[in-house]
């Protein structure tokens, strides 16, 4: 059966990795997350005269607010005049006050993409000539703040909240129906709910803010809220509170039918409605996710939304199912402890959910990144990568629990906690009625027996009842109480009968008290009993290790996925860079670029450790106001050009308090990086700043001054 096997395996594989190169090979164009693509006047230029207009061009329609597109003049005041005009799809013009001087102008932007995400930035262009500006060419990015960390910490409750609720209720309804019970798991899904619900409203609050000013005082302002409500976010936002509140009424009959005793066509019939009823509303809410954000943008966005709803679903499946395990195992009561056929049924659960991951995972890559080259070269697949790999631990890790499974399940594996539980009700049962049955042989007077028997009585009952059993106290032992009881009233006069019928009575109310506590701590003790044998077990053990480590491994997990779907997809980002190198002005040929003024400076470093002596070369191109490209060049002391983990460089004007402005070159080939585009925006004695990194400890900084403009 293996020869067999393998060569399927083998042949599966390679046809998933020839699928895989051929989708990822021949991506078409597409954008999910929108940039700047074009402008007119183009960054960095300088024009004649004034332009009567500055239009931009990105690479998907975005919303534009009224204080969205923003010119200032070399001063900081404002020249543009009127509303953002949306002139085609995705152009959009703002006109410009007549009679402006020569000098340096600063355009900024912040506008909110189609799947949502804010895009903020700044470039210059000068009129006759360049000058000093007291404008930074730079826009704060709309996730740095107070409002961009709570957002974001929002977007990562809202989908933690989402995956235990869903993947909770999944692993009751699909894997554990005694688990509707347990407490511990009730509390879990109903967190997850509150958890989505809480994340969902401030979302909401936080929106307008996030989109525009960024301030804490602009969470509570009702015509933010309004207009937050009239976009497409705010409807998904809106329409997710609605299916919530559909989530507390099916969370409510999924737990509260554990309160009912039910024959077996009924429970079915329950559960199938359940089922129903929870794939419908979990779906509903992947959908307020799917269509607002990446999926709803680029090609096929008909395919990719109900995609990103399966993908959701998976995840919370698995993680979320994971985590009612985790509590399962470790906080579920003894007497209803998680069994092996319910673990094995998770088992299955999550290996569906997987494949599901994997199938729609490799979709979204190829959508989102388009080429091999940009799971390194750009920040989204950098990150990608990541994920696939906390995945791919997750997997290792299931694997093992799976093989613990497996070990439960053997024919000589210890008795299951339900067993143990028995048995151990079974033996404080008789125990009490021998006590008993003893008792009353051997005691000589009514008052006695009496006492000795109702206590004995008292103590079977409660011990079988703590221990859940069926077994049934003596009627005999009662019967032969009362009869004991009536004896001394025949002989005695009616004083002594009801003196003796009163101390009998309290002596009886003592005894029955002393007896219900002695049965709450047998009860206690059988319980602590059961707990040491369920965590002696070395099987269960090393379960609840494994599923805790794959717990705290998704917690990373979807940490990575909540930065991804805030992160400008690597498509989209390559396409920006085309499109902005495609659009600068053109450089000088290099016949000429003596007179341009590019600036070479090199400096040496010494980080300290191994192999950390070397030279960093940059040339700056044209080295002059505006748009410059930067080339970087790292050599070791024998000239040879190596590659360095981490390389940054800034620039900062010290006279005039602007900087550091902060330039992350991409890498070209060993040792060589470049960055385009490097905006000057005025003339002066720059401080260039280069960083260096050459191992996890050593790292050194080097500078030198460069006359630019």
């Amino acid at each position: 059966m293996t020869q067999t096997i393998a060569p399927r395996v083998r042949i599966l594989v390679l046809l998933f990795l020839a699928v895989t190169g051929a989708l990822l090979a021949g991506a078409a164009p597409a954008s999910a997350h929108a940039a700047l693509t074009g402008s007119d006047p183009r960054q960095g230029t300088v024009v004649d005269k004034a332009p009567a207009q500055v239009s931009l061009t990105f690479s998907e329609p975005v919303a534009v607010s009224d204080d969205a597109l923003r010119v200032l003049d070399p001063k900081g005041e404002r020249v543009d005049k009127g509303d953002p005009d949306g002139a085609s799809g995705t152009t959009y013009t703002v006109q410009l006050l007549s009679g402006l001087p020569d000098g340096t102008y600063t355009v900024t932007y912040q506008v909110v993409s189609a799947d949502s995400h804010p895009v903020a930035g700044a470039f210059t262009f000068s009129v006759g000539a360049p000058s000093e500006t007291s404008v930074e060419a730079s826009a704060q990015s709309p996730d740095d703040g107070l409002i961009g960390s709570l957002y974001g910490t929002g977007r990562y409750l809202s989908y933690a909240g989402f995956a235990v609720m869903v993947g909770g209720a999944a692993f009751v309804l699909a894997c554990w129906r005694p688990g509707s019970g347990v407490r511990a798991v009730q509390r879990l899904v109903v967190s997850g709910w509150l958890t989505l619900t809480a994340a969902t409203l401030a979302l909401l609050l936080l929106r307008g803010s996030y989109t525009s000013s960024g301030k804490i005082g602009d969470v509570f302002d009702l015509t933010l809220l309004s207009e937050v409500l009239q976009t497409k976010t705010g409807a998904a936002l809106v329409s997710r509170l609605l299916l919530l509140a559909a989530a507390a009424l099916f969370i409510a009959v999924l737990f509260g039918s554990a309160q009912y005793q039910r024959n077996d066509e009924e429970k079915r019939d329950l559960s199938f409605g359940l089922a129903v009823g929870g794939t419908v509303v979990a779906a509903g809410l992947a959908a307020s996710w799917a269509m607002s954000e990446h999926a709803s943008q680029g090609i096929q966005p008909g395919l990719a939304m109900p995609v990103d709803v399966v993908h959701l679903l998976a995840v919370a499946a698995w993680l979320g199912g994971l985590t009612a395990l985790l509590v399962a195992l470790y906080r579920a009561p003894a007497d209803t402890a998680v069994d092996t056929a319910a673990v094995q049924r998770f088992s299955r659960l999550a290996f569906g959910s997987v494949v599901a991951l994997v199938v729609t995972g490799i979709y979204q890559s190829w959508r989102q990144l388009g080429s091999w080259s940009a799971f390194t070269d750009t920040r989204y697949g950098q990150l990608l990568l990541v994920k696939i790999g906390l995945v791919v631990a997750m997997v290792g890790i299931a694997y093992a629990s799976r093989r613990w499974t497996a070990r439960l399940a053997e024919p000589g594996a210890p008795v299951t906690l339900r067993e143990e539980q028995k048995e151990t009700a079974a033996a404080m049962s008789a125990t009490g009625g021998g006590a008993g049955q003893e008792s009353a042989g051997a005691t000589g007077t009514g008052k006695a027996g009496a006492g000795t028997e109702t206590t004995a009585a008292a103590s079977a009952s409660v011990s079988a009842a703590s221990a859940d059993t069926d077994t049934d106290t003596d009627t005999d032992t009662d019967t032969d109480t009362d009869t004991e009881r009536e004896k001394p009233a025949a002989v005695t006069g009616p004083a002594e009968v009801r003196s003796e019928e009163s101390g009998a009575g309290a002596k009886a109310g003592g005894d029955s008290a002393r007896a219900a506590q002695l049965a709450r701590q047998r009860a206690a003790v059988a319980t602590a009993r059961q707990k040491r044998l369920r965590d002696a077990d070395p099987n269960r053990f090393g379960l609840r290790r494994s599923v805790l480590a794959e717990a705290g491994t998704a917690v990373v997990l979807l940490a990575i996925t909540t930065v991804l779907t805030q992160t400008e997809p690597g498509r989209t980002e390559q396409e920006a860079e085309r499109a902005a190198s495609s659009s600068a002005p053109s450089l000088p040929s290099a016949s000429s670029a003596q007179g341009t003024g590019a600036v070479t400076l090199n400096m040496p470093f010494d980080t300290g450790g191994k192999n950390g002596k070397g030279v960093v070369t940059i040339d700056l191109d044209p080295a002059r106001v505006g748009g410059n490209d930067m080339h970087v060049y790292v050599e070791r002391t024998d000239g040879k050009a190596f590659d360095v983990p981490e390389l940054k460089v800034a620039l900062t004007l010290s006279t005039k308090d602007i900087g550091p402005l902060p330039v992350v070159p991409d890498r070209l080939a060993t040792g060589h990086l470049s960055a385009s585009g490097v905006q000057i925006p005025m003339a002066g004695d720059w401080t260039v700043e280069v960083t260096v990194r050459t191992s996890d400890i050593d790292q050194v900084t080097v500078s030198k001054n460069a006359q630019i403009g």
